[in-house]
């Protein structure tokens, strides 16, 4: 009996000895893998040789590890973009006396001053040194231009907004708009936004009748066009000089002489006003008055 069990076992043995040996050179067949929480990472499909390669199978459903929080999925498209936020308005103009003061005088300081220059755009040297000077001061401003001018020489509107000023409507040919008839005024006035909007894609919101000159048809068409209307409230009197006879320092005291909370300041593209806008500037903030920045004005009000 025991040689017969001894007899069994050897021949077990030697079985189990022959079957290692095979599977040392022959491939073992391929095995279910074992199931698993999270995925392997997943690589790019390479591309069939022929049409005739099996397409790969396609990828597991990553999942996260029991306990844990999944990672949340990248989205499909990209979200929209904030929209730019609208400059808030805290200031407007008094139709009477065409100063500017605040629409909260809790919210906006009254001791400020508006600057404006018609008639242009003029000449690049000239126009260079003014934008530089504001920007010294952090001083806004709005340019009431003439579209013949604009015609001329539209790059200059680009220089004006590049620095962050206002365009404002000045009519085209500076004429006086109130001995004209509607159809002449519809064209001096709309000609003007229409070639404003084509150069910066925003037509102006402000207009200034040429003298200051302005009836009942000319403010209707202004309505019509979205615009505020307005003269001033502080000549500089830059206008009355000349090339030959002007006076920096003049332009300076005519402004100062003047000078009330919300000054509606006119000058113009002059070289004297030019010359007079650092020291001007300058006194105006030694004397505690700031610029108001014109997209701050309501223009509705």
């Amino acid at each position: 009996m025991i040689k017969k069990t001894l007899m069994g076992l050897t021949a077990a043995a030697l079985l189990a000895s022959a079957t290692a040996c095979q599977s040392t050179t022959q491939p073992a067949a391929p095995a279910t893998p074992p199931t698993s929480s999270v995925s392997p990472a997943p690589t790019a499909p390479k591309p069939a040789e022929n049409s005739n390669t099996p397409a790969e199978p396609a990828k597991p459903i990553q999942t996260a590890p029991e306990g844990t929080t999944p990672a949340p999925q990248t989205p499909t498209t990209p979200p929209a973009a904030a929209a730019p936020q609208a400059t808030a308005k805290l200031y407007k103009l008094n139709p009477k006396s065409y100063d500017i003061v605040p629409i909260d005088s809790a919210a906006a300081n009254k001791n400020v001053v508006l600057l404006t220059f018609d008639d242009g755009p003029k000449d690049k040297d000239m126009l260079e040194p003014l934008l530089e000077t504001l920007d010294k001061h952090h001083a806004k401003a709005i340019f009431f231009v003439n579209g013949y001018r604009v015609k001329q020489k539209p790059e200059l509107i680009k220089l004006i907004t590049d620095h962050g000023h206002m365009i404002g409507n000045h009519s085209w040919d500076h004429i006086d708009l109130k001995k004209e008839n509607k159809d002449k005024i519809d064209q001096q006035i709309g000609d003007v936004q229409k070639q404003i909007m084509e150069l910066t894609g925003k037509a102006p919101q402000f207009f200034r009748p040429p003298f200051g000159s302005g009836g009942d048809l000319v403010r209707e068409k202004v309505k019509q066009e979205n615009m505020l209307f307005m003269t001033w409230s502080n000549g500089s009197l830059d206008w009355e000089m000349t090339t030959k006879s002007n006076n920096p320092d003049k332009v300076v005291s005519n402004v100062l002489e003047q000078l009330r909370p919300g000054s509606n300041i006119l000058m113009h593209e002059l070289q004297w006003t030019v010359q007079a806008m650092d020291n001007l500037l300058t006194q105006l903030e030694q004397k505690n008055y700031g610029f108001v920045d014109p997209a701050t004005i309501d223009t509705t009000l």
